[in-house]
């Protein structure tokens, strides 16, 4: 709710702090006291349209401050959150304009655009006044209100999963579609492609392999001769290995002159030699299985190259290295089964969605259903809320009617418009195109009262919603108010006395000149002083006597 709200220097206010309570508040005061400066105060801080012509001449700016407190789980903070603004303990919006038209916005004394500005108090705050064309006078807002008042979030939950899970099917389905006639329409290709790798068969890095292997071929005698060196060094007639034998024997024969003299040693050397023999003789053993391969196939060669050949050829074919080519059949071969139906279920999918969207179907029927028995509940509330307010001839109507296949959405299959007819047997139509400025006041009303428990917005604002009209329709309206105001909080500008006994906080607007200059003052009424204006208010600028008794008959029967 609203809890603060700082103006300074706009049009005839030099500076004013308001503090705001929970119910309802009452603004009164003579006609051109300064009421509408403090809504275009307020519109400000909210993000209007602002002018220079708001700024207080003499003035360089004019300054709003407008501070709320919103449950944590209020739909506000999550702008906050997706703007990266950090939140605090109080919600503070801020505008700041300059006597050249240029204006800046805060919130939580981070800058922000205008816009943003806007949207966030759009949240906070609905100022309903006789010619505003916003609040309840915007259709799209309606279904979202009638949910509200039934109760069907259970409904909409139900609705909005199925509709992504239909959503998801045909998406599914779509997408197999189109590789599918991809697929088809390059299907030559495609079996002719598969039919040559098939051929090929290409394994998984086969081309590095062969180019290693063609490499070492490619040596040829070079190879095979340092080879066969080395099979000489380790195994020869003069080679490592005799050399090793010849050392062991040496060392055992001085082991059998010496007996125990050097026994440990040697036959620590003796286990090293035995070691190194061991290593030795896997060497040679390697060695003389590389002689074996390399002397194999001595046609190897030409083979490695044919085969690399291929590789490389297809690879170029199929613009992917040769290493990809298995990755290439893999695929190819999964495009070709689409085809011949081996996977890709296409019936599968068709069938997914179809019954997918039938689910989501029944969804939606079911939450029309609701929408439809909510729909007579909340006609019948708003009917008995206007005979009271002289609206008695009047009809509202709440319109449910099916969207198209194209427009269907998480929200259901239904768009939703409040309407009325103020006429016996006339058409119900859009209220502001039916109802005049008095009536469009008094609809608002009736129909805010009916919806306060599925009001979105904390803050409603009423601007002379009493404007023509006195006595008990007047009385009719304070009463609703009231009611409202049991739900949320109410501000209302009124010039009706009934309406102004029943506010919980009571503001007087005056203007007072000083010095030759004009300004505008908000003062807090005590008992005495509500007295006072209400008497004004009955019986004009000279309050008699009975002005006084009426006004406390007003206030007794209002607590």
């Amino acid at each position: 709710m609203l809890v603060g709200l700082t103006i300074h220097n706009v049009v005839l206010i030099e500076k004013l702090e308001l503090g705001f309570a929970p119910g309802l508040t009452v603004l009164t005061g003579e006609t051109g006291a300064g009421k509408s400066i403090l809504l275009d105060a307020l519109g400000l801080a909210l993000g209007a349209r602002a002018e220079s012509g708001l700024v207080r001449a003499g003035a360089a700016q004019a300054m709003v401050t407008a501070e709320f407190h919103v449950p944590r789980d209020h739909d506000s903070l999550a702008l906050l959150d997706e703007q990266g603004i950090e939140r605090d303990e109080n919600l503070i919006l801020r505008r700041q304009l300059g006597s050249d038209g240029r204006s800046r916005a805060f919130v939580n004394d981070q800058p922000v655009s205008v816009a943003f500005l806007k949207t966030l108090g759009e949240y906070l705050i609905e100022i309903e006044g006789q010619f505003e064309s916003h609040g309840l006078l915007d259709a799209s807002t309606h279904r979202d209100l009638l949910d509200g008042f039934g109760a069907h979030r259970a409904e909409l939950t139900r609705t909005a999963e199925a509709y992504r899970s239909w959503r998801a099917a045909e998406t599914a389905l779509s997408d197999a579609q189109t590789i599918l006639t991809q697929a088809r329409a390059d299907e030559d290709f495609l079996r002719h492609a598969v039919a040559e790798l098939e051929l090929a068969d290409p394994q998984p890095d086969e081309e590095t392999k062969l180019a290693m292997e063609r490499q070492l071929l490619m040596a040829g005698a070079q190879v095979i001769e340092a080879i066969n060196a080395a099979h000489q060094d380790l195994a020869g007639d003069r080679g490592a290995d005799r050399a090793l034998i010849a050392a062991e024997r040496r060392l055992q024969r001085l082991g059998d002159k010496l007996g125990d003299a050097l026994a440990p040693e040697l036959a620590a050397i003796a286990g090293s030699l035995d070691r190194a023999g061991v290593e030795l003789r896997d060497a040679i053993a390697g060695i003389q299985g590389l002689q074996s391969s390399l002397d194999a196939d001595p046609a190897r060669l030409d083979k490695v190259e044919e085969r690399l050949h291929l590789l490389r050829d297809l690879g170029r074919k199929h613009r992917v290295r040769a290493d990809a080519l298995p990755e290439l059949l893999a695929d190819l071969t999964q495009r070709l089964q689409l085809i011949d139906g081996k996977s890709g279920d296409i019936a599968g999918l068709t069938a997914t969605a179809a019954a997918t969207r039938k689910a989501y179907l029944a969804a939606a029927a079911s939450l029309t259903q609701a929408r439809q028995k909510a729909a007579k509940t909340l006609d019948a509330a708003v009917a008995k809320e206007l005979a009271p307010l002289k609206l008695e001839k009047a009809r509202f109507a709440t319109r449910i009617e099916a969207l198209s296949d194209n427009q269907l959405g998480e929200g259901g299959a239904d768009r939703v418009a409040f309407e009325v007819a103020t006429n016996p047997g006339a058409e119900p139509g859009p209220i502001q195109r039916i109802a005049s400025g008095g009536e469009l006041a008094r609809f608002m009303l009736a129909l805010k009262v009916s919806l306060s428990r599925a009001q979105p917005v904390p803050t409603l604002v009423f601007d002379e919603v009493d404007a023509g009209i006195g006595g008990a329709t007047a009385a009719a309206v304070g009463e609703r108010l009231k009611r409202l105001a049991d739900q949320l909080q109410v501000l209302v500008i009124t010039h009706s006395p009934q309406v102004a006994a029943l506010g919980a906080q009571h503001w007087r607007v005056e203007k007072k000149i000083a010095k030759g200059i004009t300004s505008t003052t908000v003062a807090t009424l005590s008992t005495e002083a509500r007295r006072e204006e209400i008497a004004r208010m009955l019986s004009g600028a000279t309050i008699s006597d009975e002005a006084r008794a009426a006004a406390d008959k007003l206030l007794k029967g209002a607590a």
